[in-house]
């Protein structure tokens, strides 16, 4: 086994909690930034209605994420465990799944490129005035699926073995990339929005190429062996079973995003959805460093968990639960503060700015609240625990929010869409507490006391 992986049992948390979580914040970082850099290029090159084409293509790219998140994450908790147990030959064997899963997964986004896009494009709100800019930016996605889905997948994978700095490397390269691209597409080809997607899936066949080299050149734990490459079917269960949870969150957003561009459509019109389209990536900005947080604590907590070292997992746990709770009350203050200074970075027109500006006031009203919710999902999640996962994974948007901006904008118009953003966050919260309240004698009392559990299947108790 690697240095690398090795440290994640024997290096002191706080140390350790920072080597892994400032590169997977950096790395989070920067790809929000080329998501909010991207959407100003195309503000700025194309207009409000190129930016509601995104917002409307969007929740189809996510879908692809979705199904990547869940074989990535799901994969990354079972290689981590494996990895703790010394079991490195299972881990490998474990990886070959992950990489036929990766080849299955891609092929629905090349075939869906050819066959239901349209449709699915009008589905999810499309208006005539929308539909080009969604179709033009969603298409090239979709035929690069497969890059997607690798770099997606095997970035928690990496990890997983606590290799940190080459995790971030791989979120930095395409998200520089992407940034360097975009306007050379967008404004020096004049290819529009179908400038900035070319750019993205050129940025994510570069960095397929370096993650190939980092494996086949025995950089990493595991190994590619073709005999583990045929599909285990008992492997692919355990890893779906755990990354059901990452799979629900990300097709949840999915389904909040179709939701809230739909009532938009209804209560407002197509302005709205483009100025949803601009707060939307400052969200996705601001959460990104509470979930690279997240990222460097699962393994920490897989391998000690698969370790049976207790009180290693209980530091890492209260020591990440203070770090997101200080991050997520910052970005309160900032939301609260700035909102029209953020507006103004992607345009200049004054009704768009003073709109986004009074939707980030009441859409952040609560952000300091999420933060826990983050760690509590992802704290289950790494265990390998399915079900209280899968249903903190799913309280915010599917249990609360998607019903509440259902319903809300009947009473409150346009407003009720972003009203519902701080209830949920609060409801959220609440669930959150329930669980970890149940569950903790995680903080108090030794793993020896506790009786013992089957992951996925009793409550989490230490």
């Amino acid at each position: 086994m690697k240095e690398q992986s090795q440290r994640l049992g024997t290096q002191p948390i706080p140390k350790l909690l920072a080597n892994l979580s400032i590169p997977a914040m950096i790395g989070m970082f920067v790809m929000a930034l080329y998501n909010v850099i991207d959407t100003l290029f195309i503000a700025r090159g194309v207009g409000i209605l190129g930016v509601s084409g995104v917002s409307i293509g969007f929740p189809v790219m996510m879908i692809i994420m979705a199904i990547s998140a869940a074989v990535g994450i799901g994969g990354a908790s079972v290689i981590s465990r494996r990895l703790g147990e010394d079991k490195p030959e299972e881990a490998d064997q474990v990886f070959g799944n992950i990489l036929f899963m990766i080849v299955a997964v891609s092929s629905f986004g090349l075939i869906g490129a050819f066959t239901f896009l349209e449709p699915l494009l009008k589905l999810f709100g499309a208006t005539e005035n929308i539909l080009p800019y969604a179709t033009d930016y969603l298409f090239p996605i979709m035929l690069g699926s497969i890059f997607f889905s690798f770099a997606f997948t095997t970035n928690s994978i990496i990890r997983s073995e606590g290799n940190s700095k080459f995790a971030m490397m791989t979120m930095i390269i395409p998200a520089v990339l992407n940034i360097i691209l975009d306007p050379i597409f967008i404004f020096g080809l004049n290819m529009g929005v179908q400038g900035a997607s070319v750019a993205t899936v050129l940025s994510q066949a570069t960095v397929t190429i370096v993650v190939l080299n980092y494996f086949l050149k025995g950089r990493s734990s595991l190994t590619i062996k073709a005999a583990y490459l045929k599909p285990q079917w008992k492997v692919i269960k355990e890893i779906l079973t755990i990354g059901m949870p990452a799979f629900i969150r990300q097709v949840s957003g999915s389904g909040m995003m179709i939701a809230i561009n739909l009532m938009l459509i209804k209560f407002g019109g197509e302005f709205e959805v483009g100025v949803f389209g601009i707060v939307q990536k400052l969200a996705m900005f601001t959460i990104m460093p509470m979930i690279g947080v997240l990222q460097g604590m699962q393994p920490i907590i897989g391998y000690n968990y698969g370790a049976n070292n207790d009180s290693r997992l209980k530091e890492t746990v209260l020591l990440g639960m203070k770090v997101v709770t200080v991050i997520s009350t910052g970005i309160f203050v900032v939301m609260m503060v700035f909102p029209e200074g953020l507006m103004n970075i992607f345009t200049g027109d004054t009704e768009t700015i003073e709109t986004g500006a009074y939707a980030i006031r009441i859409m952040f009203a609560l952000a300091m609240l999420i933060g826990a919710q983050v760690v509590s999902g992802g704290l289950y999640q790494a265990l390998g625990m399915a079900k209280p996962a899968l249903i903190l994974s799913m309280a915010r948007q599917v249990l609360f929010l998607i019903p509440l901006v259902l319903i809300l904008p009947n009473f409150f118009g346009v407003t009720g869409v972003w009203l519902a953003f701080p209830l949920s966050d609060l409801l959220a919260f609440a669930l959150s507490m329930i669980f970890l309240y149940k569950d903790r004698r995680l903080f108090f009392k030794s793993k020896k006391d506790a009786p013992p559990y089957e992951a996925t299947e009793k409550p989490f108790s230490i």
